[in-house]
């Protein structure tokens, strides 16, 4: 049968299914599923059926779930079924209805194909949802990744009935005699999607009476200029970012002077920087450096000589130090701590000797702050931490790394990794002294982990 051989060749070509793999079924009861349901029967794979009763049209759903039983148990395949409450779910979340009845679907489709060992999930979008798709996000502004349409696989979702439109759907179904329902939303233009598929493309295909097909050709087309770009872009951000630590990159800002803000927004693009700041940072690239730009996860930094790209993290929590103990963690860096009467001098950025009698307990370890100021080794006067750090050349990312040590009466004891205070040395009258050790290495952006 024609059907089949097309059916099977969609699935092979898209490599959608492997050999022994089992199948969870989406069934609503509707044409396009119950076709598939057909299908994956005829060709004899291992499936399993669910289906979702979301009560939001009463007898209707119930009618749905009843016919969707009788067919299932007429082939002998296995169906699970779950009611939802789903305007519950749209209020308590402050969603649509369409959008609670996908995010509850998807959750136990997942749930469901994990319990019962199934490699993929298959629903039925067909040629026309394909094309309704991409009308759909141009309609809402997209670029070239929105006029790809639906995808054949995407995660462990598949959707093998891409390769029939709904006439075609609507003719085998008669011609199989296989029994479904139609859903009587499906023809109200109070949806968005409805619309386009009962108002919007009718008047194309008086145009063009192919349009639906040729729609899925020129998709075709943009897919794979999607790909080709893909691969250039994904290419030239391997070039340009150099990773210099975890989720942390660096790039020259030489590289990016010149470049268009389309492919700018390319290369960051999986970050989730916006074009918007993306121009932001071009208006501010030969302004004082500091200045740093957010995303929902990352954050770009523009430097002197170089953009610094980092995943947001939490910021070390305050730590205390008591009498007595003997290590401390803050952020991912580890202190040892001890007393001593030896108090001969040690030359290494990673320890710090203090005078142990001018210590007053409990200490604490946290992030440098606003207005705080500590008197540099070898210094008369005092200097504010931000202006030490200016000095340094260490950049904003950089700071929310370095340890502040604080003694007890407000002091700063030790800038981590840099400088202790002068009154905090060890002098000629100094009779215990107290050492404190950065047990990380450092890693190659210089922080300590």
């Amino acid at each position: 049968m024609e059907l089949l051989e097309r059916f099977r060749d969609f699935i092979v070509a898209n490599r959608l299914l492997q050999k022994g793999d089992r199948v969870l079924l989406a069934v609503s009861g509707g044409r396009d599923s119950m076709l598939m349901l057909w299908l994956f029967q005829a060709v004899g794979w291992a499936i399993e059926v669910a289906h979702c009763n979301f009560g939001l049209r009463g007898e209707a759903s119930d009618g749905d779930e009843e016919l969707v039983r009788g067919y299932c148990a007429s082939l002998g395949v296995p169906l699970h079924v779950k009611h939802f409450d789903t305007e519950g779910y749209a209020a308590m979340h402050k969603m649509s209805i369409q959008m609670a009845a996908r995010e509850l679907r998807y959750r136990w489709f997942a749930e469901l194909a994990a319990e019962l060992n199934c490699a993929k999930i298959a629903v039925a979008q067909h040629k026309n949802d394909h094309v309704e798709t991409v009308l759909f996000n141009l309609s809402r502004g997209t670029g070239l990744q929105g006029l790809r349409g639906i995808l054949p696989e995407r995660d462990n979702i598949i959707r093998p009935l891409l390769f029939l439109d709904s006439r075609e759907i609507t003719a085998a179904v008669a011609q199989l005699e296989v029994p479904y329902r139609d859903d009587a939303s499906n023809f109200s233009t109070k949806y968005s999607r409805n619309k386009i598929r009962l108002d919007i493309i009718p008047q194309f295909e008086q145009l063009n009476p192919d349009f639906i097909q040729v729609m899925a050709d020129n998709i075709a087309r943009f897919q794979e200029s999607y790909g080709v770009l893909r691969d250039f872009v994904t290419a030239r951000r391997g070039e340009l970012l150099v990773e210099r630590g975890p989720q942390e990159w660096t790039v020259d800002k030489k590289a990016l002077q010149d470049m268009d803000i389309g492919l700018l927004f390319l290369l960051f693009e999986p970050f989730g920087f916006s074009k918007g700041v993306l121009e932001d940072l071009r208006t501010a690239w030969d302004k004082e450096p500091g200045r740093v730009f957010e995303a929902p996860s990352y954050v770009l930094l523009l430097d002197r000589e170089m953009l610094i790209l980092r995943a947001k993290g939490e910021a070390a929590e305050r730590a205390v130090v008591h009498a007595g103990q003997a290590e401390v963690s803050w952020g991912r860096q580890l202190f040892g701590l001890s007393v001593s009467e030896d108090v001969r001098l040690l030359r290494d950025s990673q320890q710090a000797q203090l005078d142990a009698e001018k210590l007053v307990f409990p200490l604490e370890v946290r992030t440098w702050q606003e207005g705080d100021y500590f008197q540099p080794l070898g210094m008369k006067g005092k200097k504010k931490i931000s202006d030490f750090f200016v000095g340094r050349k260490i950049n904003v990312f950089e700071k929310q790394h370095i340890p502040i040590w604080v003694n007890g009466n407000g002091d700063i004891l030790w800038v981590g990794g840099y400088q202790i205070d002068d009154r905090y040395k060890i002098t000629e009258n100094t009779q215990k002294v107290l050492t404190l050790v950065c047990l990380n290495k450092k890693d190659e952006s210089g922080l300590h982990f």
